[in-house]
This record gives C-alpha cells, structure tokens and sequence, in this order.
C-alpha cells in the first residue's frame, strides 16, 4: 500500500513540472496567437477531456509500443521502449492531465488582456521581459489552479496509466489501481482506506481551487 501512494505521489509530481514546462508556453501561444488554427491546436490539447482514458491509453499503447516507428525510434535512443515502464506512465500522464494545465493558465493569460503588455513595451522591455515579469505574474492563479488539477487528476486517473502501465508491483502499480485490485480480490478494509484518503484529497484540491479562484476575483475588483 505505502509503495502504491509513493510511487503515485512521485508520478504526480514529475507530471506536473513537466505540465508547467510544456503548458504554460502552449497556454501562452494559444492565449496570443492570432493564427487561423489555434484553435484546431486548442482542440487538439484539450481531446483528453472527452475521450475515454482507455482508448487514449490504447492508442497511446500503439504509437509507443515496440512495433511503431515512434516506439523504435525512442528505444534506439533510450534502450528500451515506454509502454510498463514508470517512464511511460509520465509520458502518458502529462499527455492526459495537459488539457487540465493548459485551459486555466490561457484563461488566466487572456484575462489580464493588452494593456500591462503595452505598457512594458514602452518601458523598452523586451518580450521576454514582458513574459516573465509581467505576464507570468499577472497569470500566477492560473498557474497556481493549472498546477493543482494537473496534480489532482494524475492522481486520480486509472484508465490511462493501466491501459499503458499496466499493474507491475514497485514500478507501475499506483493508487487507482491498487484500489482496482483491492476491490477485485475482496479486500474491502484496504480499499476503503485508499478510496477514503482519495476522497478527502479530492475536496481539498476542490477547496485550493475555490480559494484561489476567489482571491482571483477579489483582485479584479
């Protein structure tokens, strides 16, 4: 049980630096392009949010797996391939919670609109400038709430990591499918233990997020 929660807590960590890394600059684009297809690319971020888990996992399962030109290709780079591999099920997890990253941190991005940009600008700050010292501060509750449902729904999910991880005991068994295993061999007192640690994370990252939402707006007035 407890290798279950830390190898959990260890992948919702990686998860979410990588989510920062890779969403907040996708955000940023999609916030600011004027190209005819952003939103084709914001369709295509935000898939996992209606797409079954399982059939992103499967899919996922296919393009990585040791028969796809993708899959050969990361093994003659890395030496082995990422499908039941701890290392796969970050490259899965960032790719499913990435919708959950990227939504609050453009919404947060357009909110503040043009004006602290422009003002910058004639500060002779270069965009660079503009994007670090203004723009990311200004966008920091987005962040903050893009950094949190990241964390929460790699967690949480089990379709994904079990479609492309499998169950393996100290590598790629975590929380959710500890608890799928628990349920299917009858063993009700452990399962309730992680259901109920589930549920009471559940409503604090529910609360983090109403918190920072009102602080958000409390700002704006």
């Amino acid at each position: 049980m407890a290798e279950a929660v830390f190898l959990t807590l260890k992948l919702a960590f990686l998860t979410t630096i990588l989510l920062m890394l890779v969403g907040i600059p996708i955000a940023w684009w999609l916030a600011r392009s004027k190209a005819w297809w952003r939103e084709a690319v914001g369709a295509v971020v935000s898939l996992p949010l209606v797409l079954p888990p399982t059939v992103l996992g499967f899919y996922l399962l296919l393009s990585l797996g040791p028969q796809s030109p993708l899959g050969q290709a990361i093994k003659s780079v890395i030496g082995f391939t990422l499908p039941f591999t701890f290392t796969g099920l970050v490259v899965g997890s960032v790719i499913y919670s990435l919708p959950f990253a990227v939504q609050p941190i453009r919404n947060a991005f357009e909110a503040f609109g043009e004006e602290p940009l422009e003002a910058a600008a004639t500060l002779r700050a270069s965009p660079v400038d503009r994007f670090f010292t203004v723009a990311l501060p200004l966008a920091r509750p987005g962040i903050l709430t893009g950094a949190i449902l990241g964390f929460a729904h790699t967690v949480g999910e089990f379709g994904v990591v079990l479609m492309i991880g499998g169950n393996i005991p100290g590598e790629t068994k975590v929380l959710s499918v500890a608890i799928y295993d628990y349920v299917e061999t009858l063993q009700w007192g452990k399962a309730h233990v992680l259901a109920g640690g589930m549920v009471v994370f559940s409503f604090i990252v529910i609360l983090s997020m109403m918190l920072i939402e009102r602080r958000m707006r409390e700002r704006l007035r």
